[in-house]
């Protein structure tokens, strides 16, 4: 007898009447009217705020909160979040630009990021903006840009530390990174900064993304502190910031199970007494993209055509990897595995049938579904691929094929 085939995580976030799918507080019928047209992003407002509500509960309340906006810089967004955390973090001149016409204080906007052009540093140094260093060159750059403009540019540095986060889906840090300073000559590069004389604000410690596993946190948080506070006896004046980074997971996969913020919490609020004692003066930023959007926004198809070939059923959509580059299994999956996908007008549905979901490109890696069990499905109907909130259509070849983009909506 064959084990049974590992499940989705529940999908809770979002309510289901009459069999559909309801967002932001209408039918997922009602909001594909209102949009005009298929393929969408929609994003839930309730939910980002639901989230930003559930790690205030779980972090200790002298953590702050910081929203990647690499996840989602769609500008809408962005303002919803600005109005939430304490902070954004920003990887591009591009998300600068959309941060700058949010209400933050630009000195709680960091930007990091290997290969920023003379222009990024320019804009901003001249706006106030955090500049998470990547490399000497990179701080030599910088303070020749400032005494140009004749201000003091915010400094940080990003460092790659000498470990990982284990079992993250992305190793950002630990051995050879095109990513930060290798923690080893953060000291010399630390004596620069004094002479240089730029305005020193603190450390940006990012090792991986996308974990699941609390116990691979915590043992990166305490490593982080650990490399944080021995690094801040070389600095020129005290630590102002810590960003420890983030790499909280959400489920995207059969078998996959949530992580427990708590344990996570709980383990810093340990380790905070000691941080504090040895770093007086730095704010501790938890850095999020992903765990903060994810999970709040969904991608909506219409399926064109139903086809059967050689006993296998497929429903052709409208979308594709084009849009949800993630969801087709090019984004980074090893062995693709299927997003949690469901017939969002038939959630439950009179009949259920295993089929696969393509896209209209011409390549067989438009795969948004690969034999799921899902409502049976007409023309007309509307296939949903959850967990969409972050690393969606601007991750995405939007471009291939010549297809047009996806519309979003925060809703």
């Amino acid at each position: 007898m064959s084990a049974p085939r590992p499940q989705h995580a529940p999908l809770l976030q979002f309510d289901v009447e009459d069999d559909c799918l309801q967002i932001g507080g209408m039918p997922l019928t009602r909001l594909a009217e209102r949009v005009g047209s298929t393929p969408f992003y929609a994003y839930d407002r309730a939910r980002l705020t639901e989230r930003v509500a559930l790690l205030r509960r779980h972090l200790p309340p002298e953590v702050h909160l910081h929203y990647a906006m690499k996840a989602n810089p769609m500008p809408a967004v962005v303002q919803h979040m600005a109005g939430l955390v304490d902070g954004l973090d920003i990887a591009s001149g591009g998300e600068m630009r959309v941060a700058l016409d949010t209400p933050m204080d630009p000195g709680l906007v960091s930007f990091a990021g290997p290969g920023k052009s003379d222009t990024d540093l320019s804009c901003a140094i001249a706006a106030g903006v955090v500049l998470n260093m990547e490399s000497a060159a990179e701080m030599e750059r910088i303070a020749a840009i400032g005494a140009r403009l004749r201000l003091r540019p915010k400094v940080a540095v990003r460092v790659n530390p000498d470990f990982e986060l284990k079992s993250s889906g992305m190793k950002m840090g630990g051995g050879p990174k095109q990513f930060g300073v290798d923690a080893e000559l953060v000291p010399a590069m630390l004596a620069r900064i004094g002479e240089l004389a730029l305005a020193f604000q603190g450390f940006h410690i990012y090792s991986g993304s996308q974990n699941l596993k609390a116990e691979s946190i915590q043992e990166a948080h305490e490593k982080t502190f650990a490399l944080a506070i021995r690094l801040a006896a070389h600095a020129p004046s005290p630590v102002l910031t810590l960003n420890i980074g983030g790499g909280f997971g959400i489920p995207y996969f059969p078998g996959e199970q949530r992580l427990d913020l708590a344990a996570v919490g709980a383990n810093l609020a340990l380790l905070l007494p000691d941080v504090k004692k040895a770093l007086p003066q730095a704010q501790v930023v938890i850095e999020l993209g992903r765990y903060l959007v994810a999970e709040a926004g969904i991608y909506v198809s219409r399926v064109i055509e139903r086809k059967s070939s050689r006993g296998q059923v497929y429903l052709v959509t409208d979308g594709g990897l084009h849009h949800h580059l993630a969801a087709s299994g090019n984004f980074g999956q090893v062995i693709r595995k299927n997003y949690p996908v469901a017939i969002g007008n038939k959630m439950a549905g009179a009949a259920r049938e295993n089929v696969s979901v393509v896209g209209p490109l011409c390549t067989p890696l438009d795969l948004l579904a690969d034999k799921m069990d899902l409502a049976h499905a007409e023309p007309g109907d509307l296939v949903v691929v959850f967990q969409s909130g972050a690393y969606g259509l601007t991750a995405s070849p939007v471009a291939f094929l010549s297809h047009p983009m996806a519309a979003e909506v925060l809703v």
